[in-house]
Formats: C-alpha cells, sequence, structure tokens
C-alpha cells in the first residue's frame, strides 16, 4: 500500500506537489489527468472550480497566492502551480 506524505514544509519536493495536485483534481473531477494538461483549455473547469483550486492549493501547501500572482498561466498546467508553490515556499521563507 502507498501512503502519500501530507509534508507541508520544504521537505515536500516538486514530485510530492505534483502528486498531490494530481490526486486533488481526480478526486474532484472523477477524472485522470496528465501532469502536463492544459487544465483550462480542457473545459472541465468552471469558475467556481478555480476558485476551489485556489483555495485548495493555499490551504494545502500552506501559502497564500496574491497580486500578480493571481494569473491564469500559474494555473494552467500542474507543473505550473507547482512551481508557483515553490517559489511562494522559498519567498515565505526568506521574509521570516
Amino acid at each position: 500500500m502507498t501512503t502519500v506524505d501530507n509534508q507541508t514544509g520544504p521537505a515536500a519536493g516538486t514530485e510530492d506537489v505534483q502528486q498531490r495536485l494530481v490526486a486533488f483534481l481526480s478526486s474532484r473531477t472523477g477524472g485522470d489527468w496528465a501532469v502536463d494538461q492544459d487544465l483550462f483549455a480542457s473545459g472541465a473547469f468552471s469558475s467556481l472550480f478555480s476558485l476551489e483550486l485556489l483555495q485548495h492549493v493555499e490551504q494545502e501547501f500552506q501559502v497564500t497566492v496574491e497580486g500578480d500572482d493571481l494569473t491564469l498561466d500559474n494555473f494552467r498546467t500542474v507543473p505550473a502551480i507547482t512551481a508557483l508553490v515553490q517559489r511562494l515556499r522559498g519567498a515565505g521563507a526568506a521574509g521570516q
């Protein structure tokens, strides 16, 4: 049996973040998602789901997405969201 470690600190790496995002997308939509799939071009998301995705990212990874980071490009693919999370974590650590 495989378990996903629910790490939210710096030890949670890129692959972990991506796996957790794909698991969330699959659980919420009932579909399978490729890591590099354009989430918005798929037509599977409503604007309400976009807000739910934003809320999930902030809570799951303990980051705050605001201002210039609230762009479609930052949420278009799992790697884009992962890069955003990693960057925000780095900014949070640098600001402490």
